[in-house]
């Protein structure tokens, strides 16, 4: 059987999609008042806090 070709060069970190889409959300949450979901830490829903 055939084997698979290897990757000629080795994927860099910043050159994913899901890292250039997340680039683009944060250069327009910095500008826009209408804002993109980015991760769950950084645009998560605030906690508030439960005291007795």
């Amino acid at each position: 059987m055939g084997k698979p070709k290897k990757r000629t060069s080795s994927r860099k970190t910043g050159t994913r999609r899901s890292h250039l889409v997340l680039d683009l959300a944060r250069r327009v949450n910095a500008k826009s008042p209408i804002k993109i979901r980015t991760t769950v830490r950084e645009s998560g829903k605030k906690v508030i806090k439960k005291t007795k």
